[in-house]
């Protein structure tokens, strides 16, 4: 990873920009996933009320918090948003993790994350998030997956298909190297098969062009915003069966195990503190281990 130091003044620019640039983010998508819910009168269960929103601050004691956006509704079952910025000092324990924090354990770290769990088994759940940290140095993580709870072999390479033009607009090597960090974050050793049908993961990404690095975190982004968007309007007004739904959520159960067992994020949240309903957001509101 290369980094270079650079002065408080610009450091602070930075990640004001970065905190403003994922609260617009968060508002963008609860907007377009809010339309979808009123859009779905003809759906299967287009005969309850359209989802809406409801937002949530929150305060962490070591300086900062940040904000849940929760909806429940017709097409989305449970759908979280989350934005938050949060600084402090990391722990003894936790520093040695962390680059940059050898001689200081302070830290800034801004970010949005979400997940989505339809109601429609064949519609996919859909996970994003991005993320701007610094510690001594500075650096963008994150990226988007799909995980399809039936098959959706074409769901899944529309998925890939947009996250490759947004890979492809910033590095011919970007795809390539993400999609297979992604494949191999994404797994579940005990169960020995992946997640879902990947997407692209990245961290520490600090080029020595700041600009570029923002730009492609904020391509990831309205990228990834705009093809689950597609893909959730192509697939939900699909029929079921109750045997569907019940594979919809026995596969939800590979989803929990990962988060709980293996999820980078949800360490970091626990390990600074942050708010557990945030953390655990990502959690499915049902499902079952056969």
């Amino acid at each position: 990873m290369s980094d270079k130091l650079v002065d408080a003044s610009t450091r602070a620019e930075r990640q004001d920009a970065a905190a403003r640039w994922f609260r617009q983010l968060r508002d963008d998508i609860c907007t377009s996933f809010e339309a979808i819910e009123r859009d779905a009168a003809d759906t299967p269960l287009g005969h309850q009320p359209a989802g809406q929103f409801a937002r949530k601050t929150w305060d962490r004691d070591g300086g900062g918090g940040g904000e849940i956006s929760v909806m429940h509704g017709r097409v989305f079952e449970k759908v979280g948003v989350n934005i938050s910025v949060v600084h402090g000092t990391f722990s003894e324990e936790f520093r040695a993790q962390i680059p940059g924090t050898e001689d200081d354990g302070a830290f800034w770290a801004g970010g949005i994350s979400l997940v989505a769990h339809p109601q429609n088994p064949f519609v996919p759940a859909a996970h994003m998030n991005t993320r701007f940290i610094a510690t001594a140095k500075t650096w963008f993580g994150g990226g988007g997956d799909l995980t399809p709870l039936m098959p959706a072999d074409d769901a899944a390479g529309q998925f890939h298909d947009g996250l490759k033009q947004c890979c492809d607009r910033h590095g011919d090597d970007y795809y390539d190297t993400y999609k297979k960090w992604c494949d191999e974050y994404f797994y579940l050793p005990h169960r020995d098969e992946a997640r879902g049908a990947g997407g692209i993961f990245y961290d520490y990404l600090t080029s020595g062009d700041h600009a570029a690095d923002f730009a492609f975190t904020q391509d990831v982004g309205t990228s990834f915003a705009n093809v689950y968007a597609d893909i959730v309007r192509a697939k939900m007004a699909q029929s079921w069966t109750d045997e569907d739904r019940h594979q919809q959520l026995v596969k939800r159960g590979r989803y929990v195990e990962f988060n709980l067992l293996y999820d980078r994020g949800t360490l970091f949240g626990l390990k600074t503190g942050g708010n557990i309903e945030a953390i655990l957001m990502s959690l499915p509101p049902e499902v079952r281990w056969p």
